[in-house]
């Protein structure tokens, strides 16, 4: 179920996601290497590294004031289509975000929310595509994106994340063609003149 707000900005809620195994299409890549990364607060050994260390035993944990951020800055502007999150409110209950905001912009000064989704006891990753209002867009063309816990379930406090992925499309320098060629023998040959 999706609604638009009044910003322009797609809401969508979320009931029970519950998937263990992360699937993901073969025309995606996990983008989430080739940027830093960065969040607004943390406890003493549950920072920016436990999102990304492909553990789902731990996990980030804020420390301060909502909302919550993590910020994914890349050094050249990138394709994103797609960000996935491992939470879970059978272990984490009061920690498990309820409300997730997602931003995109060329920086701190020109965010623009693109992505609110609501969450209603999560356990697993949680699928959220970044595409707009318009069904030809399927990525949002980014050097920074940033997302952040708006609020907690049972009101909870602080939160945790136990994993972040951000997924762009895969390119393929020969349109139409189902694989890519890597060798310059295989490129020559690659198409019919």
């Amino acid at each position: 179920m999706a609604t638009e707000s009044s910003e322009g900005e797609e809401e969508t809620k979320l009931i029970g996601v519950g998937n263990q195994q992360l699937v993901v299409d073969d025309d995606l890549r996990e983008m989430a290497k080739k940027a830093s990364w960065s969040v607004s607060s943390c406890k003493p050994g549950n920072g920016v590294h436990s999102l990304r260390d492909d553990n789902l035993e731990t996990y980030w944990q804020s420390d301060g004031a909502q909302p919550h951020l993590v910020n994914i800055q890349f050094q050249r502007k990138v394709k994103l289509q797609l960000v996935i999150v491992y939470v879970d409110f059978k272990l984490d209950e009061s920690y498990t975000p309820c409300k997730i905001s997602i931003c995109a912009g060329d920086g701190f000064h020109n965010l623009k929310d693109i992505k609110t989704v609501e969450l209603e006891k999560p356990s697993g990753w949680v699928y959220i595509p970044l595409s707009g209002n318009d069904p030809r867009e399927t990525f949002v063309n980014t050097f920074m994106l940033q997302i952040a816990v708006l609020s907690n379930h049972l009101n909870g406090r602080d939160t945790h994340v136990r994993q972040i992925k951000v997924y762009g499309p895969r390119p393929n320098p020969i349109p139409h063609q189902p694989f890519q060629f890597t060798s310059r023998e295989f490129i020559t040959y690659s198409t019919i003149r």
